[in-house]
Formats: C-alpha cells, sequence, structure tokens
C-alpha cells in the first residue's frame, strides 16, 4: 500500500502531542504509517473500529472509532451498521458484538484472544448449576463465552452488576463466573453468598445450611487477583497522597480498602474529574497510559508488572492485517447466537430502564 508521506506526518505529530509522556518518539514515528494504512483499510472495507480500554495508547487513541467497556462497546456493536467490526479486545468482546450484529462481518486481530474468567466456566457448568438451584434466575459476567451467555438469564458488566442483581428483585441469583465481583456485589447489595462445592476451589468445609442469596462460581481474572492490601498499604506508605482506585475484578478486601472501586469507564470519568493529582489504578497497565495521555498533569501509579497477556496480543500491526486480510473471523453458532442474543439485551434493556430512572 503506497502512503501518502504528508498523512504519514500529520498523524505522528497528532500522536507525538497526545502520547510523548507515555509513549517513546521512535515508537511513535514507526506506528505512525500502521494508523494510516488502518485508517485507508476501513474506508475501503467499510469498516468499524471498537478499541476496549486496555489496547496499548498507541492503539487505543489513533485507530478506535469508539472506545470504551464492555458494556459502552455492547452498546455500540448494537448500533452498528459497517460492514465489517473490528473488535479490539478479547474473543468474548468480539463474541458480544456478532451476537449483536449476526449479519456483519466480526474480525478479531487474533487468533486466540483468550480469558481466564470466559475459560473458567462452560455451558455445561451453568447447566449444573441450575440443576442444582431450580428457578433461580442466573447472572453472567459479560466476560462469558456465546456458550455461557445462552445458559443465562442476563448478562451484566462490572459497572451495572450489583444494580442489575438488585432489579432481579430479592430472591436468590446465580452469578457466574468471577468470584471476586460476586462477592464485591453481595457486599454492596447486603447479600450472603456460598460457592458451591462443584466449582474448582470451593472449601470442602463450607456450611451447606448457609441461607444463600447469591450463589457464585470461582473463576478469577488472572490480572486483578493479584492485586492486594500490602500493594495498596506499601503504596499509601511511600504515596500517601496518591488515590487508590480498584477494579471490581479485585479481590473485596482489595476494593473494600480501596478510595473508589469501579468499571473502566468509571474509574477514567472518576480521574478527570478529581481534583487530586496522584493515582494508585489497580488494573490492567495499559489502561494507566491511557488515563495518563488524557490527563496530563496528574501522575498514575501502576503496578506494571501485572499485564493481560491476552489484551497485550491486539496490536496496530494485528488490526493493520485483520483489515488487509479479512482474518480471525467470528463467528457463533445461531442456535447459541438467538439464546445469547436474549441475555444480552435483557441487559440493555435493564440498563436502560435503570439509566432512565435514575434520571
Amino acid at each position: 500500500m503506497t502512503l501518502d508521506p504528508s498523512a504519514v506526518n500529520a498523524v505522528y505529530e497528532t500522536m507525538r502531542a497526545k502520547l510523548h509522556d507515555v509513549v517513546p518518539d521512535v515508537e511513535l514515528r514507526l506506528k505512525a504509517p500502521l494508523v494510516v494504512e488502518i485508517q485507508q483499510l476501513k474506508r475501503e472495507r467499510n469498516a468499524v473500529i471498537l478499541g476496549h480500554n486496555y489496547m496499548e495508547p498507541a492503539l487505543y487513541h489513533t485507530v478506535p472509532d469508539f472506545r470504551g467497556d464492555s458494556l459502552e462497546l455492547a452498546r455500540r456493536a448494537a448500533e452498528s451498521t459497517a460492514d465489517v467490526i473490528v473488535f479490539c479486545g478479547v474473543r468474548f468482546m468480539a463474541e458480544t458484538a456478532k451476537i449483536l450484529n449476526p449479519s456483519r462481518t466480526v474480525l478479531l486481530p487474533t487468533p486466540k484472544g483468550g480469558c481466564s474468567l470466559a475459560e473458567s466456566i462452560t455451558g455445561a457448568d451453568v447447566r449444573a448449576l441450575k440443576e442444582k438451584y431450580p428457578g433461580v434466575p442466573v447472572v453472567c459476567y459479560i466476560n462469558t463465552s456465546a456458550e455461557v451467555k445462552a445458559e443465562c438469564d442476563v448478562c451484566c458488566t462490572s459497572g451495572n452488576a450489583a444494580a442489575i442483581v438488585r432489579a432481579l428483585g430479592p430472591g436468590p441469583v446465580i452469578f457466574v463466573p468471577d468470584e471476586f465481583l460476586a462477592g464485591n456485589v453481595a457486599r454492596e447489595t447486603g447479600r450472603e453468598i456460598i460457592f458451591p462445592a462443584a466449582t474448582p476451589r470451593a472449601a470442602a468445609t463450607q456450611n451447606p445450611r448457609l441461607t444463600y442469596e447469591i450463589v457464585g462460581w470461582q473463576g478469577r481474572c488472572e490480572v486483578h487477583e493479584k492485586f492486594t492490601v500490602d500493594d495498596i498499604r506499601r503504596v499509601r506508605e511511600q504515596f500517601p497522597d496518591a488515590v487508590v482506585i480498584a477494579h471490581p475484578e479485585c479481590r473485596p478486601e482489595v476494593t473494600a480498602a480501596a478510595d473508589f472501586t469501579g468499571s473502566t469507564s468509571a474509574a477514567i470519568k472518576f480521574v478527570r474529574e478529581s481534583g487530586a493529582k496522584r493515582y494508585l489504578l489497580l488494573t490492567e497497565c495499559a489502561m494507566g497510559d491511557n488515563i495518563a495521555a488524557d490527563n496530563p498533569g496528574k501522575e498514575m501509579l501502576r503496578l506494571c508488572s501485572v499485564r493481560c497477556p491476552h489484551m497485550g496480543e491486539i496490536t496496530l500491526e494485528q488490526t493493520r492485517d485483520a483489515l488487509l486480510h479479512m482474518r480471525y473471523v467470528i463467528d457463533v453458532p445461531e442456535e447459541i447466537r438467538v439464546r445469547a442474543r436474549r441475555c444480552l439485551d435483557r441487559m440493555l434493556e435493564m440498563s436502560a430502564s435503570l439509566l432512565a430512572n435514575a434520571g
């Protein structure tokens, strides 16, 4: 592909103005031509690019048409009229876009795009839980496969999980697969939570007579499970003015020790609107770079040894090649897609209703 040198230079200057404090200049010079290529391919393919908040900065701040957390991107996917949707995220996110857009071509820029949470539970696991707790509604975190969503009643994100559980009424619910998000929802809603013995790490001594209000599953995010209360304590000792932000996939004791807990979009909004100058961000490290780029003058303290290897698979090179070769097409069997669509639609409907009532 022949590139206009002036277009490449214009993109480089825009990237440098935004990212000079978080990305080395040599990287910006190398990646500017890729951005121009992707922009041209988007026009040729009538494509839209969705970028999750965990994307690396050189990608996140350049090629996505829409950026956000899982809920925002699910909404954008549902509204899309493009012929091609490129999802810069992981596989369950691209599956969600396909569920909502069966007639569109959905591309994932990596052949795998795994997720420890999505891989911690199967459709058969959900069916076993429903058999054990008949009639109990099943809420699944959006970090699940299409097969799992097809077995559940309503989906949720980290930002609306507690509200969805409350909206289902006072009875018990099954909440899968995130052990820590379920614990945080239980605390926020004032409910008892149990983890049935069939789940991977359940305690053998658990009291089976405990009155349950939330039935959880013990899946964990391989990034967020690494953060501890000691991490917060050590950072507070060195940086007493730091405001601590924790993602709801962190352990309940970690979110309890933090100053603010919220989804990736909520964390972005919090930093933007807060007057504090220094923050400890307990989530995927690339997001700290993205927030720093949007908030010059505010310091982000990240535990940068903690990266998501799956989100890291998505690069500008991979995104370019996905569009160039129309590769890594996401397909969802129609029988599963239709059932999973009901689960997602109910979340979107409940979220819209909750937002309208809040207003």
